[in-house]
């Protein structure tokens, strides 16, 4: 696809991105269709997209159809629950046979069923030829932030991070178990790192408050942007080594070159990246004393100065060298099996909403994302390498959440139908149909308000709103 135009490769993305979503939708509601079609069910339309459809066609009695609000799709089945007002359609001229509690309760569960066994079939092909797994395993500090509060607990450059408020890390990121992960989930007002430190016999326990901005929730709600994301102030560690130097640039002036590793700067052990640029930030750019190791592992001392360069005008001087970051993250193709597959995606759900509603935490429904959050996220994740693997892990992890979701006991979801169901069963009659029809409405109308906020989120991303800390959640799994 490299070789292809921009703008072709742009609109083959975006038509896999809109492809696979309503590949995602259209099984789902192809349960419930199945399903009444089985119990002998009145069946008005299929829609994919809520609201008045923008096109639709008429085939056996049943309208098929595409809607104008991007959010789901529906069966629309006048037996089950009224629902004109949402869906957009007409009341029926003549009342409809009533059809049982078991009925309602077979067509409901069928939906998250079929998206259940949709996300097993993604896993199956996910076990068989394998998906990226993006792992720092690194648990090395590299980096602490002048004035942070992980250098107002303490930490250093060289300390090795064990555990986060007494729970096992494995790595700097990429895994749930990982310290940025940890301290993102953390809860309450302090964060507790077992730290292990070169010249300590015992490992410390450092006690960490945390940063998650000043703005207030207008001003992110006027901005769009979302709430910041818990920090202490910390980089992962990583070697710094040369990729390749400017031409005519200090760097190459004192004979750096691709493969050559920086050991130390003015005498001071370098640990990563940020750590270099914020040393010579604070030695105002004079010339500092590098220790160098070639390739071959033959050591060396030069002196370099940092330089202004003439594009942009307002960058600060540099020396000229592009890092190899090759050496810091672990891309594998892991081949997961299927059922460990969804066993982490309701895991990483059940995290996400327990850190969601939880008063402690810092995670809140404005990191959630709605339709054009999970689709622009679908592109990124189609640009990367091996994105088409991507792309089906995220079908099992999204046609999880689906089904999960759906099966919750709210009007309008399919957990709502089948609590309704259970209710009639126990008393002997149906909810009344007027009643159930503005319970049924006012629901929708709610979560469709819920995903037009969360997608004020996501727009706000796209138009400078986001940042680092300010970003949707995207737990990895472990």
């Amino acid at each position: 696809m490299s070789n292809l135009p921009t703008f072709i490769q742009v609109i083959i993305l975006l038509a896999v991105v809109i492809t696979v979503f309503n590949i995602i939708i259209f099984v789902h509601e192809l349960g419930h269709f199945w399903a009444a079609k089985w119990r002998g069910l009145q069946i008005d339309r299929f829609q994919i997209w809520f609201g008045k459809p923008i096109w639709k066609k008429e085939v056996n009695g049943v309208q098929y159809g595409l809607g104008w609000i991007p959010a789901g799709g529906f069966v629309a089945l006048p037996q089950m629950a009224p629902m004109e007002a949402l869906e957009g359609g007409e009341k029926p001229a003549k009342a409809l046979p009533a059809i049982t509690p078991l009925d309602k309760i077979i067509v409901a569960f069928a939906g998250p069923l079929f998206s259940m066994l949709l996300a097993l079939l993604s896993a199956v092909v996910v076990w068989k030829v394998g998906k990226p797994k993006d792992f720092i395993p690194n648990q090395e500090i590299g980096y602490v932030e002048k004035d942070s509060p992980a250098a107002k607990a303490g930490m250093l450059p060289g300390d090795k991070i064990t555990a986060v408020n007494g729970q096992p890390v494995n790595g700097f990121a990429g895994s749930l178990n990982s310290i940025s992960e940890r301290i993102i989930l953390s809860r309450g007002d302090k964060i507790t790192f077992t730290v292990e430190r070169p010249g300590q016999s015992a490992p410390l326990e450092l006690v960490s408050g945390f940063e998650t901005g000043d703005s207030t929730w207008l001003q992110r709600l006027l901005k769009g942007q979302r709430g910041e994301l818990r920090e202490v102030g910390i980089d992962t560690a990583g070697p710094l080594i040369v990729e390749s130097v400017s031409k005519d640039s200090p760097a190459a002036d004192v004979g750096l070159a691709k493969g050559d590793r920086l050991l130390s700067i003015d005498g001071i052990k370098l640990y990563s990246r940020a750590q270099f640029a914020m040393h010579l930030k604070d030695k105002e750019w004079k010339t500092v004393k590098l220790s160098v190791q070639s390739a071959s592992g033959e050591t060396r001392e030069v002196e370099v100065t940092p330089e202004k360069p003439l594009q942009p005008a307002d960058s600060n001087p540099m020396v000229g060298i592009a890092w190899d970051g090759s050496h810091e993250v672990d891309v594998r193709i892991v081949h997961p099996g299927p059922i460990e597959q969804v066993k982490d995606s309701l895991h990483m759900m059940w995290v996400t909403i327990t850190s969601v509603i939880a008063k402690d935490s810092s995670i809140g429904v404005d990191h959630l994302s709605g339709p054009v959050g999970i689709a622009k996220m679908q592109y990124q994740l189609l640009q990367t390498d091996d994105g088409w693997r991507r792309i089906l892990a995220f079908m099992v992890l999204f046609n999880v959440n689906l089904a999960v979701l759906n099966m919750m006991p709210f009007p309008v979801l399919d957990g709502g139908h089948i609590t309704l169901a259970l209710l009639e069963k126990i008393s002997g009659r149906p909810v009344k149909a007027k009643a159930l029809e503005i319970l049924q409405t006012a629901c929708a109308l709610l979560l469709i308000s819920l995903m037009l906020f969360v997608t004020t989120k996501d727009i706000g991303d796209n138009f400078g709103g986001g940042s680092r800390k300010n970003q949707e959640i995207v737990f990895p799994a472990n």
